[in-house]
C-alpha cells in the first residue's frame, strides 16, 4: 500500500461509566476504543465491521478528531491531529467528511435540502456566492437527485433521497476521505444496493478514501478492498477482503461469515457458532474477549490477550490455527 492517508496508532476512546462508591466519588471508564491501530492509503477502501455495540461507529469519528482520545494518536498524511483545533485540524475539516446513519435525523428539517448542502459550501469557502446555486446544483446530479428537489425540506423526500443529501453535503468539500457511518442501515435492501453502486462510482470518479463502516458483511466485501473486523473495541482481524473472506482466521470473523445469508436453498440457513450476547465493556472478561462466546476456546485464551499474528498482508489476534477446512472452501462458504 502506498504512504497512509490517514493512521491511527494505539487508539483509545472511553467514556465515563456509573459512579461507585458510598459516595459516589470513584468513576468506572468505559473504554469504547482499545488499542486499535490502521491505516488507509489514498483511495483505497476499508470496510470496518462487527456487531453492534463493537464501536465502530466510536472509531470512525474518532479518526476525525469528533471524539478526543484517551490515548494514541492519529495522523493525517503525517500531521498528528490528535490535539484538538491547530492547522491540522484545519486541514483535517478541508478534506475529510462524514455520512451519518440516520438519513433524516443527520438534516436540519427547518431549512430546505440544498441549504444544507449550500451551507457547508460557505463554511469552507469552497464556492463564490456567484456560483454558489449552480455549484449545489451539480452536487445533487453527482449523487443521483434531480436539481428540482433543492428547495424541498427533509420530510418530503425519502429515505434515500435524504442519504443522498447527506453525501452531496460530505462531497461539497471536495474530501480526499470519507467515512460512511452505517449510511445504509435504515434503507430498504433495493435502496441500499443503489447507495452502495454510487459509493463505487464516486469512488471511482474522484479516487476518494473511503472507510465503510457497517455490520452487513455482504455490501462491504461488494464495496471494499480491505476489511478490518471489530469486537468489543478491538480490531480481532485485518487483511485484504477477497482473503479475509476466503480464509478467515479469527472464531468472530468466521461466526460473521457464517450468518451472511444465501440464496441458494441447498445452503440451509445461517449458522450461529457464536452463541450468547457481547459482555459488558464495562465488566470485559480476562485473556481475549471473545473466549466466553468461542466454540473454539481453549484454557489459554483466558489467560492472556492473543498475540497478533500476521501472515503477509492478513493479520489476526488469535492463539488457534485455522481449521483445516479453510483450505478450501465450500460452495456455501463462497458468499457469490
Amino acid at each position: 500500500m502506498s504512504a497512509a492517508l490517514l493512521r491511527a496508532d494505539d487508539v483509545s476512546v472511553r467514556f465515563a461509566g456509573p459512579a461507585e462508591g458510598a459516595l459516589g466519588l470513584r468513576r468506572r471508564w468505559l473504554k469504547a476504543v482499545d488499542g486499535v491501530s490502521l491505516m488507509i492509503g489514498p483511495g483505497e477502501t476499508l470496510g470496518l465491521v462487527g456487531e453492534s455495540g463493537s464501536c465502530k461507529s466510536t472509531l470512525g469519528r474518532a479518526l476525525l478528531g469528533l471524539e478526543p482520545l484517551a490515548g494514541g494518536r492519529v495522523l493525517f498524511e503525517g500531521l498528528d491531529i490528535s490535539t484538538r483545533g491547530g492547522a491540522a485540524t484545519r486541514r483535517l475539516r478541508r478534506e475529510t467528511a462524514m455520512v451519518f446513519q440516520d438519513p433524516y435525523g443527520a438534516l436540519n428539517p427547518r431549512i430546505a435540502v440544498g441549504e444544507a448542502v449550500a451551507e457547508a459550501l460557505r463554511v469552507h469557502r469552497a464556492a463564490a456566492p456567484g456560483i454558489l446555486a449552480a455549484r449545489v446544483a451539480a452536487l445533487f446530479e453527482t449523487v443521483g437527485l434531480d436539481p428540482s428537489l433543492i428547495d424541498r425540506r427533509p420530510h418530503a423526500l425519502s429515505g434515500g433521497q435524504c442519504q443522498r443529501v447527506g453525501i452531496a453535503r460530505a462531497l461539497a468539500v471536495g474530501p480526499r476521505l470519507l467515512v460512511a457511518d452505517e449510511c445504509v442501515a435504515a434503507l430498504d435492501v433495493s435502496i441500499q444496493a443503489q447507495i452502495v453502486n454510487l459509493f463505487m462510482d464516486l469512488q471511482a470518479q474522484m479516487s476518494l478514501a473511503l472507510i465503510f463502516i457497517a455490520h452487513d458483511l455482504a455490501l462491504v466485501r461488494r464495496l471494499c478492498a480491505r476489511v478490518a473486523v471489530m469486537y468489543l473495541g478491538r480490531i480481532v482481524e485485518e487483511g485484504p477482503t477477497a482473503q479475509v473472506f476466503a480464509a478467515p482466521r479469527h472464531p468472530y470473523t468466521r461466526a460473521l461469515i457464517a450468518a451472511i445469508p444465501q440464496i441458494d436453498p441447498a445452503c440451509g440457513l445461517p449458522s450461529a457458532p457464536a452463541a450468547g450476547e457481547p459482555p459488558s465493556p464495562l465488566d470485559l472478561p480476562p485473556g481475549c474477549a471473545f473466549q466466553p462466546r468461542c466454540p473454539e476456546r481453549r484454557p489459554q485464551c483466558a489467560q492472556a490477550a492473543p498475540p497478533l499474528r500476521r501472515r503477509g498482508a492478513h493479520a489476526w489476534a488469535c492463539v488457534l490455527d485455522p481449521p483445516p477446512s479453510q483450505n478450501g472452501a465450500k460452495p456455501c462458504d463462497r458468499h457469490e
